[in-house]
Parts: structure tokens; sequence; C-alpha cells
């Protein structure tokens, strides 16, 4: 053993890293889903008020729809080569799979399942709002 624990000092000394913290993004997925619940225009107001600073004038209308998103936890992961519309956000980048059901008058009228991209800058959440076509 003595051996050992020297090597291991030495190896995490040249080079190893440790993990990116995860961060905790229980809130931004209660904050989206109650927004959900309270109608289209609640959910609209959440997209506009979490949406990327560097993306803000990227979001759509929703008109009645709203969306529920369900996260897959075991999938986050740190996502830094992500870009939308060809630039890197600023901030930490997450990736993390989502289970989506959108809804119109209360009405399901989609299911899947893909990821979300979520960005911890300044400490606060950030996301990018849907825009359904």
């Amino acid at each position: 053993m003595r051996v050992v624990w020297p090597l291991l000092v030495a190896l995490c000394a040249t080079g190893c890293a440790t993990a990116p913290q995860q961060p905790d993004f229980r809130g931004y997925f209660a904050d989206n889903n109650a927004a959900a619940t309270a109608g289209p225009q609640a959910q609209q107001e959440f997209f506009h008020r979490s949406q990327h600073p560097d993306f803000s004038d990227s979001t759509c209308e929703l008109g009645d729809l709203t969306v529920q998103l369900d996260p897959a936890w075991s999938t986050l992961r740190p996502d830094p080569g992500f870009t939308a519309d060809g630039v890197v956000p600023r901030g930490e980048i997450w990736a993390i799979g989502v289970e989506v059901t959108t809804r119109v008058n209360g009405s399901a009228t989609g299911h899947q399942i893909g990821s979300q991209h979520l960005v911890v800058l300044d400490g606060r959440t950030f996301g990018f709002a849907p825009c359904p076509q």
C-alpha cells in the first residue's frame, strides 16, 4: 500500500480532474410545471423570465399551448460543446433527458422524449424556450 498512495497523489497532481458539481435543477422544473398547470399565460411568462439572456429575443408565442417537463435525473450531464444557432451560450451548460407533454385547454396534444439544455450563469438557471412549429 505504501507504493500505491504516492502513485495516486502523483497522478492526481499531474492531471486528475474532478467532475463538475451537478446543479440542483429541481426548482427550474417545478416552476415550469407549476406555470404549465396555471395556464398558457403563466407558462409564457416563465419562459420569458427563464430564457438565457444571450437569446432573450428568441422566444415564441405559444398561444394556448402548455409544456410539462419531467426530467430523468440520472441523465444529467455537462455539455460544454452545446451551441444554440451556432452560438455557445455563456455559463455552465448541462443536458438532461426529459419527457415532454404538451397540452391545449388541458387536453394532451403531444408526448415525446428528448433532451433539454439548461445553463447556470451568475448563479441562476436559464433555459431555451420551446418554439413548436
